[in-house]
């Protein structure tokens, strides 16, 4: 064996002894004991998003107690954002959703020459018109109110908005529809689920017995 390559040999296992004595002394300096203690302890409480899910749920405000004091002038203002899909004239175009005229109490996906989308028409056989209750709850949260609906609008959240804008609609119309009873409780309709005529809720009614002659 000559010397360039003992030379060589020498070198390799003197960079070795050096690189392991180099790992030894920095394992000595630097190690740490592990604690007996964790400092933080993170601890995910159970049921935490079923809690926080149920606490961001609102529930639907009554819109008829708001109507009697609607200022329908304001829903005019509030009806610009409606404006770029729907018409509110008599006679006027069905534009990306259909025209407004008589909306109120208007039987559901009814509108002459508007192509309704297969959740709406769903939802009018469960619900016959346009009350002010549907029209609330649907201009609130449309996708909510009618699942399916190709309607792509995010909604109006604050009542009072929504009020104005529904007085201002009823306005538009040959005869405007008379105004909500204040005191009847909101009748919004279940998904796929028809709220009951009054005719049937006053049959369903069990029969009373007839008082004997005296």
């Amino acid at each position: 064996m000559n010397s360039y390559v003992n030379m060589g040999v020498g070198a390799f296992l003197g960079t070795v002894f050096v690189l392991m004595s180099v790992s030894i002394a920095s394992e000595g300096i630097f190690h740490s004991e592990a604690p007996e203690k964790e400092g933080f302890a993170i601890i995910a409480e159970e049921g935490g998003s079923e809690a926080g899910a149920g606490g961001a749920a609102e529930a639907e405000v009554d819109i008829k107690p708001l109507l009697a004091s609607a200022d329908p002038a304001a829903g005019a203002t509030v009806f610009k954002k409606c404006a770029s899909c729907h018409t509110s004239e008599k006679g006027g175009a069905n534009k990306v959703g259909p025209n407004l005229w008589g909306v109120v109490e208007r039987p559901i996906a009814s509108h002459e020459g508007f192509s309704y989308s297969a959740g709406m028409k769903t939802f009018a056989e469960a619900n016959k018109t346009w009350t002010y209750d549907h029209l609330s709850f649907f201009i609130e949260a449309p996708k909510k109110h009618v699942p399916g609906t190709a309607m792509g609008f995010a909604g109006i959240k604050k009542p009072e908005e929504r009020a104005n804008l529904i007085a201002w609609l009823r306005e538009q119309a040959d005869a405007p529809v008379a105004l909500p009873d204040a005191s009847a409780a909101a009748t919004p309709a279940a998904e796929g689920e028809a709220v009951k005529p009054a005719a049937e809720a006053e049959a369903a009614k069990p029969a009373t017995e007839t008082a004997p002659a005296q």
